[in-house]
Parts: C-alpha cells; structure tokens; sequence
C-alpha cells in the first residue's frame, strides 16, 4: 500500500464525516457548519491548503440546496 493510501486509511475515521455528500438534512447541517469554520479559519487566503476541501464541500452543500 502507498504511504499516501496509508496515511489516508489511518486518517480516514476522522476526516470521513466532511469527505461524503449529504443524504439529509443532518448531513447538510454538519456540512454547513464544517464550511463555516473553515472559512473563518482560511479567511480570503485563496492559496490555503484547505481551500480545496472548502470548494468541494461548497459544491455539495450548493447541489443539495
């Protein structure tokens, strides 16, 4: 196994809940919360490492919108 797959495998219980669309409403909620603290945390920084997880889950919180 990669070392990148293996590092993911062991990270993967607690990033999950922000790697999945949304199904409900509850989902949603947790996805709209998790887009909020990142983008305190990130600010106008277009180049922060997080700003790709804060497009994908933007992306998902929109579809399901």
């Amino acid at each position: 196994m990669s070392s990148l797959i293996e590092q993911a495998a062991q990270h993967w219980p607690f990033v999950s809940p922000l790697l999945r669309k949304p199904k409900n409403e509850a989902d949603y909620d947790q996805l709209v919360e998790a887009l909020d603290e990142l983008t305190d945390r990130i600010g106008d920084d277009e180049s922060h490492p997080l700003m790709s997880l804060v497009d994908i889950i933007g992306d998902w919180v929109e579809a399901y919108d």
